[in-house]
């Protein structure tokens, strides 16, 4: 399966350029998804070099890359640390992730992801976990919808949603188009797209339990990355930049920092310069790098 057509990477040239990478070394590609990141990687390594990706998608993991530098692991980017004391490696020295969902998964139906073609309310990164949007949207509490929708899409009217919803699901919700049918009372005209994204990124985000993974993967780095290693993260919406700038900043997804006995800052990594986003050439040829945002950051 072709990288081209199954995703293309957003920000390749920066978000690889931030690794800072350097021969004889160890990087990590937290998102495999059709390699684009990792081959661009794996150019600018040598012979004496290793590349771990993470993937758990099973689609994803058919691009794997033949290379003897190159090993693909088929989990979680969660388990970053626990596969890579399984190969024997301790620290590395660079690790890029690029939280955003590929196209290729955006583009097949089966797999609930997209507003734009009728299928499953599916949306599992992992295929083999059985918790699915369907079952979020049949189960939930009101309350439990109207904090998803509230926290996830950033949508103030998250208790009307969640409300009607319960309302009207004496028969189960089982399609995306069932589902955008419903809510079509919520969807403005001229704007209905953005707020079914809305809609359609809360259910996602809890169904991967996104926020809890990149939360577990982040504190993770402080241990994996080497002094002097590099974290270069690409995010897609303002909740994930946030704990990655607050991470960056803090060490922590608070606003202050964590503090020894002495009441001073533990500082665990500085940024590397300022956000970075798409030109304006590439979001021209690639319309979902619109939304995307680069920030990198050195272990001290």
């Amino acid at each position: 399966m072709m990288e081209t057509m199954y995703h293309k990477p957003v920000l390749l040239s920066e978000s690889v350029a931030g690794l800072n990478i350097k021969p004889a070394s160890i990087y990590v590609d937290a998102t495999f998804g059709g390699g684009g990141h990792s081959k661009e990687i794996l150019n600018q390594l040598d012979s004496n070099s290793l590349l771990f990706a993470f993937d758990q998608d099973e689609d994803a993991q058919q691009n794997s890359i033949k290379d003897s530098r190159f090993i693909l692991i088929p989990h979680n980017f969660k388990y970053l640390q626990r596969f890579l004391r399984f190969h024997k490696v301790a620290q590395v020295d660079g690790i890029l992730a690029d939280l955003g969902v590929s196209s290729h998964q955006f583009d097949t139906p089966q797999r609930g992801f997209s507003i734009r073609f009728d299928g499953p309310l599916d949306m599992r990164m992992n295929q083999q976990q059985t918790h699915t949007a369907k079952d979020i949207l049949n189960t939930y509490s009101e309350a439990e919808l109207s904090e998803i929708f509230f926290k996830f899409g950033e949508l103030r009217n998250s208790r009307k949603i969640a409300h009607h919803i319960v309302q009207n699901r004496a028969q189960e919700i089982t399609t995306t188009q069932e589902f955008n049918t419903l809510l079509s009372k919520f969807l403005p005209q001229g704007n209905e797209h953005k707020i079914l994204a809305k809609m359609y990124q809360a259910l996602r985000m809890e169904v991967n339990k996104e926020v809890e993974v990149l939360q577990d993967f982040l504190m993770q780095c402080k241990t994996v990355l080497g002094v002097g290693g590099r974290l270069s993260v690409i995010s897609y919406h303002s909740l994930e930049d946030r704990l990655v700038k607050r991470f960056i900043q803090n060490g922590n997804f608070e606003n202050e920092p964590i503090k020894d006995a002495f009441g001073n800052p533990e500082r665990y990594f500085k940024k590397c310069g300022g956000l970075q986003v798409p030109s304006p050439n590439e979001i021209n040829n690639n319309n979902r790098a619109r939304s995307a945002k680069l920030r990198i950051a050195e272990r001290v």
